[in-house]
């Protein structure tokens, strides 16, 4: 007999498990399905740092942080820069979100358990005008145990559920197929694969063990991106506005992050917007210890690293490290090369250095204040950082320029960095330092961070030469682009629902999380903010989960 159910939800991520939590709270019949194992629930989510978009928090208010919901809107139109007639779901669902933001978001995850770091992170900075791209105040709030922190409650309330019999997790279930009848919903069918033993991000084999066909009057969609697939990516690479699109990238997501069910759910009716938008970063490194594909680890760095393309010029503003990064992607893809350099000491990156993801912050991750000092204010930079400096293919150490610049050439082969240049460009920033002032847009960010006690405690160095020994020895890392969110998707409506190409809803059939470019088809338009990714998968899940129960 084919199983039945309320609602069937395609993927067990982030999104698919706030989705399933409130339709079983609502007293629904729920069968999650995932290709992955049962190791890989929550997606992923599960590898990520944690941080959270909140507006005017308690948090924000102790660092005297002015914010507000109109500063936050305006950042986010700003950044987004809608433009085109199918961004009026999109904007709709920003504007929902912002409010969201700044209200009930953060206080109905705390009732659930969560907690956050009491720095605040800056972000995604912009570097331009009021009204133009990025974060205006520092709005990243790093979740008390990082992705598996964020997780916690949905899965809590998920397996709660499953124990009352209300929800059923089906593993290694991969859908190909949402089944309608009389125009509407009613089901999915698919493959059951074989089993798998490989740790969670792992690649897990495709070999079919079986069929399936589940019923029900709702499917709601929140099978991830196309991050994982290096083709998909090309595909829809938008070489108009950004450039030609790299020849060599890391992946910022596991294998199975791979977009297949955008086209299922074409299949079934749905439209697809923006696919063209896109967010891939400029700092990734080749992960020393890789877990998935060509995985790749992203630095986040503080503001006074130096940045250089491929030929040994100096990075303009806006493009400064956690500035603006589709103007640095542009910038760097438009030498011809897909790779950049940051060039600084041992005193950046001991204060300067964080990586993304779960994995990568192991204090944050074990919530235990005592490992996050033992971390944090250790002689030399967090562990993780130290790892990738004492192991990782992409970083030069050494104790003078010229000895470091034949190390970078020796190790892209193709001698593209002339000591005597960059000598002149770092000797040039160096002068800038004898004063409190200066006409170097990135001394002059370095002072403004200074400003926020945030970034003078714990993400800024003091303001120091490159070149002087004392601050040594000379790092250089090679940066590589890295494959990350897909910013476009199905479209939806508030609500979830996805529109055909006519825009009206599909009757029973849902979207949610990155596959809806998290909320309405793209609601972050052509740039994001950052802590908009978890926060778009809880938002638009939850929005989906609530109006699908009341089917």
């Amino acid at each position: 007999m084919v199983e039945q159910a309320d609602a069937i939800v395609v993927g067990g991520g982030l999104a698919g498990l706030v989705a399933a939590a409130e339709l079983a709270d609502a007293g629904k019949r729920v069968i999650i399905l995932d290709q992955e194992g049962e190791n890989s629930l929550g997606g992923q989510a599960f590898w990520s740092l944690g941080g959270l978009f909140f507006v005017d928090s308690p948090e924000q208010r102790r660092l005297r942080i002015r914010d507000s919901r109109d500063l936050a809107m305006q950042d986010w139109l700003g950044s987004a820069a809608f433009d085109r007639p199918e961004d009026f779901w999109p904007r709709k669902v920003a504007e929902a979100f912002v409010d969201f933001s700044a209200g009930e978001m953060r206080p109905w995850l705390h009732a659930q358990g969560m907690r956050w770091f009491p720095v605040v992170g800056w972000a995604e900075r912009g570097g331009s005008l009021a009204t133009g791209h990025g974060n205006s105040v520092p709005r990243f709030h790093i979740t008390w145990g990082t992705g598996p922190g964020v997780l916690e409650p949905f899965i809590r309330r998920v397996r709660d559920h499953a124990g009352a019999g209300r929800v059923t997790l089906k593993f290694r279930h991969r859908v190909s197929q949402i089944v309608k009848t009389n125009g509407a919903v009613s089901g999915v069918s698919g493959e059951v694969l074989e089993p798998s033993t490989v740790e969670r991000g792992a690649q897990s084999g495709r070999e079919i063990a079986g069929d399936f066909a589940f019923n029900a009057g709702a499917v709601l969609v929140t099978s991830g991106g196309i991050g994982g697939d290096f083709d998909l990516v090309r595909k829809n690479w938008p070489a108009d506005r950004l450039g030609p699109a790299p020849k060599t990238m890391v992946a910022g997501v596991p294998h199975h992050v791979d977009g297949r069910m955008i086209d299922i759910t074409k299949g079934a009716g749905g439209h697809v917007i923006n696919a063209d938008r896109m967010w891939h970063y400029t700092e990734g490194l080749r992960n020393w210890s890789p877990i998935w594909p060509n995985h790749g680890i992203r630095i986040l760095p503080g503001p006074s690293s130096l940045w250089f393309d491929a030929f040994g010029k100096r990075l303009e503003a806006p493009c400064l490290p956690g500035f603006d990064t589709l103007s640095t992607l542009k910038r760097i893809l438009s030498t011809g090369h897909d790779y950049s350099w940051f060039v600084l000491t041992q005193k950046i990156i001991k204060k300067e250095f964080a990586l993304s993801g779960s994995e990568q912050n192991p204090d944050f991750t074990s919530k235990s204040w005592l490992e996050v000092l033992k971390s944090r204010r250790a002689k030399g930079a967090p562990p993780p950082v130290e790892a990738f400096k004492e192991k990782g293919e992409d970083f030069v150490v050494r104790d003078n320029l010229r000895d470091l610049v034949a190390g970078m050439n020796a190790l892209t082969g193709e001698n593209l960095i002339d000591h005597d240049r960059l000598f002149a460009e770092i000797t040039a920033r160096d002068r800038e330092i004898d004063n409190s002032f200066s006409k170097d847009a990135q001394i002059t960010a370095i002072h403004g961070a200074r400003n926020y006690l945030g970034d003078r405690l714990i993400r800024t160095a003091k303001p120091h030469k490159i070149l002087d020994p004392a601050n040594g020895p000379l790092i250089a890392v090679r940066l590589n682009i890295l494959t990350r969110k897909t910013l476009g998707g199905l479209h939806t409506n508030l609500d979830g629902q996805v529109l055909g190409s006519d825009g009206e809803p599909i009757p029973g059939l849902y979207a949610a999380g990155e596959v809806a470019g998290f909320g309405g088809g793209g609601y972050h338009g052509y740039n994001a903010l950052e802590g908009t990714f978890l926060g778009g998968c809880i938002f638009s899940g939850r929005n989906a989960g609530r109006h699908a129960a009341k089917g």
